[in-house]
């Protein structure tokens, strides 16, 4: 089964664009898995339906307000992500992550399993590079992303 890992952010705004520096990371020391995608979604858009419906996993990593210390990561899943979509403040992107599942839904090609790997911003000021703390928690998060894709592997087999 595929999975898409889509890194959202805007990488013009500091902590805003962690999402696309771990994706970025990933694909770079990652990018031979098998059935798997990594995807720079930048602010989001309502393009970016169509590779969610032909994910049969879906993985997301961008900056998430948790009220944490800067460059804390914690991962929300299935049901827990949608929670936490549903309570998050206004998003800057140009859609929201969660209208693009609520596409998913009415259309039946929300992902069989999804799941929000969220990094705490410290700052969201202009800057093409994350801030020192939140640009440590690139690792971590990476190995957030390899231990839910182990985890899905070993449970479709």
């Amino acid at each position: 089964m595929s999975t898409l890992v889509l890194g959202i952010g805007n990488s013009l705004l500091t902590d805003e664009g962690i999402g696309v520096h771990v994706v970025t990371f990933l694909k770079y020391h990652h990018g031979g898995l098998r059935d798997v995608e990594f995807l720079d979604g930048g602010t989001l858009s309502f393009t970016l339906a169509d590779d969610i419906a032909r994910s049969g996993n879906l993985i997301v990593v961008d900056a998430a307000r948790m009220g944490e210390a800067p460059g804390t990561v914690k991962c929300f899943l299935d049901t827990d992500m949608d929670r936490y979509l549903s309570a998050a403040q206004a998003s800057v992107h140009e859609v929201g992550l969660g209208d693009l599942l609520d596409i998913a839904r009415l259309t039946d090609t929300l992902p069989q399993r999804r799941a929000l790997v969220g990094i705490e911003p410290e700052s969201l000021d202009w800057g093409d590079r994350p801030t020192p703390r939140v640009a440590e928690a690139i690792t971590s998060a990476a190995q957030q992303v390899l231990v839910l894709l182990q985890q899905w592997n070993e449970k479709d087999y």
